[in-house]
């Protein structure tokens, strides 16, 4: 049984709420379980360095937590001077991410930069920023559109991201904080909406895997990732 009921296939309740900052060109607020995270997309109308003059766009990412989204209070990073090298790699894997289903050159050069706020976290804070980011980056689109910013839109389709473990040596989806700890295996998987993946990140916590258990948690992670590419754009069709 797990900790609050659950199918070994089944997802956290899932909630995604647009439009939550009025300031942003894109936000979502996505409710993961207990996880939630705030998303802003704001546009730039410059490109890093090495995309300058050659037509293209950029889209990057910016991860954090607040002090007190975990049961103790942890320090913000700008007090120790830099990020985190957990934080490092989460923004790396959100840009990553959402890169995968944008056309730079139809993007024109200009950057989306996606802001990640960890509010409350009960494990999957980094999937849920994917996919929450791939929201509040398809308002921030639609906005271009809607001025005629862009004459086409750079989206190439939908991405979205979910955890998969083994636990007592069952196969198990969307791991929450107390059974992201106790997890034989862990895995992030981020898969587009055609169904190819972006990144699978499996690793094991206290046991190795085998062909068949890998088999049976990327079973999961598709089933979990199709429900939240429907709740992706049904959240998009109301906005």
């Amino acid at each position: 049984m797990r900790p609050d009921g659950r199918r070994a296939d089944e997802l956290r309740p899932v909630e995604i709420a647009t439009g939550y900052l009025k300031t942003a060109e894109g936000s979502a607020l996505i409710t993961v379980g207990n996880t939630q995270v705030l998303c802003a997309a704001s546009i730039e109308t410059s490109v890093p360095p090495f995309l300058r003059n050659t037509g293209k766009g950029w889209v990057t990412a910016e991860y954090s937590m607040l002090p007190r989204a975990t049961s103790t209070r942890t320090p913000r990073e700008v007090s120790k001077g830099k990020p985190s090298g957990r934080t490092h790699e989460i923004q790396r894997l959100i840009g990553r991410s959402l890169r995968a289903v944008v056309d730079m050159s139809v993007l024109g050069e200009r950057s989306i930069i996606l802001d990640c706020d960890v509010l409350q976290a009960d494990g999957g804070t980094r999937v849920a920023s994917i996919t929450g980011a791939y929201v509040a980056l398809a308002l921030a689109v639609k906005q271009l559109l809607r001025y005629k910013a862009l004459v086409k839109s750079p989206l190439m389709g939908a991405v979205a991201a979910i955890s998969v473990g083994m636990l007592d040596g069952e196969a198990i989806l969307d791991l929450c904080y107390e059974e992201d700890s106790r997890a034989e295996v862990d895995a992030n998987v981020v898969m587009t909406g055609a169904g190819r993946f972006v990144e699978y990140q499996a690793t094991a916590e206290h046991k190795s895997f085998d062909d068949e258990q890998m088999s049976r948690m990327t079973a999961l992670a598709r089933t979990g990732i199709a429900e939240l590419l429907a709740l992706q754009k049904a959240a998009l069709e109301m906005s």
